[in-house]
């Protein structure tokens, strides 16, 4: 249906499902309990009043001589006697407000003596059957019956009494009648005002539960027109985040997503400039250099010189495409790592040796600061090796010539510390926080498109470890700190 498509009437129909529900609960469970409940606090009442009064019955019926048989042909005295005898039986059901039935046993069994209901609405087959019960059982017996003149509790008990043993009539039997209509017009009182009551309550939760929806709606509407500018690349308004609750908590994330997705934007952008820059030299100065090598005239050592020139820009663009393709994987967590039992220290020393030559070109000495003991680690060795290279490639690049550079290796605190120091001028504060960060180069005259650092941080972070750095003037410290 298209109207549930909104939250707003989805919340406000959940709100009136409850209600109804707790209505019907209330009406088809709770009140016939209740109802079931008052009526058999009715029917303890009348057989409480039924011992209670039974032996009050008795008395009243003790003939003040020989009780004459009553029948179709009583005589006028004979009616005398037994007024006399039930009128504290009717002043008795009036006093108590109770019905009372006196059942006797005649020649055709049991029959009606005397009855206080009016017209005798009780007299039927039910007062007849809840007698018949006590007789049958010598005890107290109740039941409810259904009347045309309503509901009734009726509670029949045996009249003991000794001056009563020897009448005809014997023996006697009270049966007391209590109306339930008060109980049913207390029931239906009751489902009026759960009607009424949940009616109330119910428009009450369809408008509080619109609006409810309607607020929510429109903090909603407001996170899906911010991610529909996001989706189209535009990172400059942020969501208010306007409260605590679930909303604003999203809200807050929202924002951070946001930033962090203009953040990587702005990475992206410079990723894809800086990128091209460095590839656009190279390639500019290999087509310079071709152009250069069609000249018939040039000598042979100005072509081997211009020569040298387009391989050492190959191996530029080399280099480049090999470490954009490193830091690709790790962004994409594609690098597979292979770890395997390891001395860093003899690793250290090989990737060392590699840099003899470059070292001796910058006129300066790689010194080795190694343990004779191995230094055993589980790790992955090309990978660490790799993250060496960048580190001493970085300090030969970075120093003027002459500067030494120190290789060291130790193990504690659970850790496995590589350092790479050199006596250089150091790192600018201003660019301290930039290093790691694809592109970024603080020596504007050094070759190299500024990718070691990203990559070695990454690989560190990928191997659980850690690349920290320590800069100052006349030294600079990069550590990879492993853990064993």
């Amino acid at each position: 249906m298209p109207g549930l498509r909104s939250l707003r009437n989805r919340l406000a129909l959940i709100f009136a499902l409850i209600i109804i529900g707790a209505i019907g609960t209330i009406y088809l469970s709770v009140t016939p309990r209740l109802e079931a409940s008052l009526t058999s606090q009715r029917v303890e009442q009348t057989r409480g009043t039924a011992t209670q009064y039974a032996a009050s019955i008795g008395r009243s019926l003790r003939p003040p001589r020989e009780t004459p048989f009553l029948d179709d042909g009583e005589t006028p005295d004979e009616v005398k006697i037994k007024a006399e005898k039930t009128r504290p039986i009717r002043q008795l059901a009036e006093r108590i407000g109770t019905e009372i039935i006196v059942m006797a046993r005649g020649e055709d069994g049991l029959f009606a003596y005397y009855d206080t209901t009016p017209d005798g609405g009780a007299a039927s087959a039910d007062v007849q059957g809840v007698t018949d019960e006590t007789v049958r059982t010598g005890r107290l017996s109740s039941r409810t019956i259904t009347a045309p003149t309503g509901r009734f509790a009726l509670a029949a008990t045996p009249i003991v009494d000794e001056e009563l043993e020897g009448s005809e009539e014997g023996p006697y039997y009270a049966v007391f009648v209590s109306s339930l209509d008060e109980v049913t017009d207390n029931v239906s009182l009751i489902r009026r005002q759960v009607l009424l009551a949940g009616g109330i309550a119910l428009v009450i939760a369809i408008l509080a539960g619109y609006l409810v929806a309607r607020a929510l709606a429109a903090r909603v509407k407001r996170l899906e027109r911010a991610a529909r500018k996001v989706a189209s690349g535009d990172f400059s308004q942020p969501i208010k985040a306007d409260s605590d609750d679930e909303l604003g908590r999203l809200a807050a994330a929202f924002n951070d997503m946001q930033d962090q997705l203009a953040r990587l934007d702005r990475a992206r952008k410079q990723f894809i400039a800086s990128a091209s820059h460095e590839l656009r030299t190279p390639i500019f100065s290999l087509g310079g250099f071709l152009e250069l090598l069609a000249d018939e005239d040039l000598d042979e050592e100005t072509r081997r010189a211009f020569l040298e020139q387009i391989r050492g820009q190959v191996d530029r663009m080399r280099n480049l495409a090999v470490e954009l393709l490193d830091l690709s994987r790790l962004e994409a967590g594609a690098l597979e790592l292979r770890p395997e039992p390891t001395d860093v220290g003899q690793l250290a020393r090989e990737v060392a040796a590699e840099f003899t030559p470059a070292a001796a070109r910058h006129e300066s000495d790689v010194e080795l600061d190694l343990h004779r003991e191995p230094i055993e680690l589980e790790c992955d060795p090309e990978r660490v090796a790799q993250v060496l290279r960048i580190l001493l490639d970085n300090a030969l690049r970075h120093t003027p010539p002459g500067t030494g550079v120190r290789v060291s290796a130790e193990r504690s605190n659970g850790h496995v510390r590589l350092e790479v120091a050199d006596a250089g001028p150091g790192i600018n504060g201003e660019n301290m926080p930039h290093i790691f960060e694809p592109f970024f180069t603080s020596n504007e005259q050094a070759q190299g498109a500024g990718l070691g650092l990203a990559i070695a941080r990454e690989l560190a972070e990928r191997m659980q470890g850690e690349l920290m750095v320590r800069s100052n003037p006349g030294k600079t410290t990069f550590a990879l700190v492993l853990p064993t």
